[in-house]
């Protein structure tokens, strides 16, 4: 009875710690991450777009600040003074004066007010110059935000191709290890001589230093791509490539990421608002010889009373308002040259739009050309493989047959290495340089 009891107890223990391993393998994070978890991490832990996100926070709030140039000015204000006092010359500077007898405090207290009515234009035109602002801002910060997403794909298959080189490396390393042990054989059994033994220990010895520079760039790469997306530098991070990723996508013609650049470019964006930004501030210089005129009113007590004669030694209080019109005679010829100047700027901001233009065409077709190029570079890395396997297959063959010398075999290998290295370079240049394409219309 003690037995079966024992026996119900041990299973009992044995499903709650299966259950637990499987309920802790179920929450683990795992280090496997693919390209858009890495880009919505850049884009909520990137130090650059928190910078740019405030600084289109700052915009933003700045068009309230222009706003509020419409509102009324209202000041109040105060003195306290004692009066010294007042000396009478009545026969000349040096002889003795008169007093003259003043109230030694004065003190006066009030408010004033003024409402702009019209000051040609300027407060609506900074309104509209904030706003364009703003959206400048915003422009900026989905260009930063692409250029970040780029970056992050270049760190992330950084990582995934010396991984890949990792991979075929370690794996040459292990068919190099039985080879050299059949080569010491052969060398025991007097077929080879010893440099034969030599060479390929000294080829061994350059693939395992090969391994470790490799496996330094994986840790370097690690630490990049972990820094861009906030995560701590030593973090567990293994990029996770589907198939399809690798595989080529279907292009448009060139005419239509042309036309698709014009309209998504952020540079041809950034462009444009700098051009409103130059003719805003074109009319902003154009109206300094307007007239400004404003409502104004103003209130005040004071004592004593020395504003109007006859003076008197009691509280008084004054107020006045009115329309306060004022004319910049001295704008209508000094202004000419801050008008030409603004002049001179927007027809640069135009010619430098031209331009941006003509690098995005320029960009967008280079970007489109070199990723079609890549394709053949995969399709050529493939069949290179196919080449360097047969002709790997045969010189072994030969060469343990004594029909081939040790150096033919090893640079059959290498061969045979370098044109896997080469197709999964060409899979990653690929994806990159379509990822450049995307970054150049704006789309990335």
């Amino acid at each position: 009875m003690n037995f079966i009891a024992y026996k119900r107890m041990f299973w009992m223990c044995m499903s709650f710690l299966l259950l637990s391993n499987f309920l802790h393998a179920q929450t683990a994070p795992s280090d496997h991450i693919t390209i858009n978890e890495v880009w919505a991490l850049a884009d909520s832990n990137s130090k650059k777009n928190q910078l740019h996100e405030l600084a289109a926070q700052a915009a933003e709030a700045h068009i309230k600040v222009s706003k509020a140039e419409r509102l009324p000015e209202v000041s109040a204000a105060g003195t306290y003074a004692h009066v010294l006092p007042l000396p009478i010359y009545d026969s000349g500077l040096f002889h003795t004066p008169s007093q003259f007898e003043v109230a030694p405090t004065y003190y006066k207290a009030g408010a004033e007010a003024y409402v702009n009515i019209y000051n040609g234009g300027k407060t609506n035109t900074e309104i509209e110059a904030s706003k364009v602002e703003s959206e400048l801002s915003n422009v900026q910060r989905r260009q930063s935000l692409q250029e970040i997403h780029y970056t992050a794909a270049v760190y992330f298959y950084d990582v995934f191709r010396n991984i890949s080189y990792k991979g075929l490396l370690e794996q040459d390393i292990r068919d190099r290890e039985k080879q050299l042990a059949e080569i010491d054989q052969l060398y025991k059994n007097g077929t080879v001589l010893k440099s034969d033994v030599l060479r390929a220990e000294l080829r061994l010895s350059k693939q395992k230093m090969l391994l470790t520079e490799i496996e330094n760039s994986i840790r370097i790469a690690k630490q990049k791509l972990n820094i861009l997306i906030g995560r701590p530098d030593d973090a567990a991070l293994t990029p996770e490539v589907q198939e399809a990723e690798s595989a080529a996508v279907a292009l448009k013609q060139i005419e239509d990421y042309v036309s698709d650049a014009k309209n998504s470019s952020f540079k041809i964006q950034f462009s444009e608002k700098e051009q409103e930004l130059a003719k805003l501030k074109l009319k902003n210089v154009k109206s300094n010889i307007l007239p400004t005129l404003g409502f104004f009113g103003e209130y005040a007590y004071a004592y004593p009373q020395i504003q109007f004669y006859p003076y008197a030694l009691s509280l008084y209080s004054n107020g006045m308002f009115g329309l306060k019109l004022k004319i910049p005679i001295s704008s209508w010829y000094t202004n000419q040259h801050k008008v030409k100047e603004a002049q001179i700027r927007l027809k640069q901001q135009e010619v430098e739009d031209e331009d941006v233009r003509d690098n995005i065409r320029q960009e967008v077709q280079e970007n489109y050309i070199r990723y079609k190029e890549s394709l053949q570079r995969i399709s050529l890395a493939e069949e290179n493989i196919r080449q360097a396997t047969e002709s790997y297959r045969i010189v072994q063959n030969t060469y343990f047959n004594q029909l081939s010398l040790l150096t033919d075999l090893l640079d059959a290998e290498t061969q045979v290495l370098q044109s896997k290295f080469e197709l999964t370079t060409a899979k990653v240049n690929a994806r990159i340089q379509y990822y450049q394409l995307q970054k150049a219309v704006g789309n990335l």
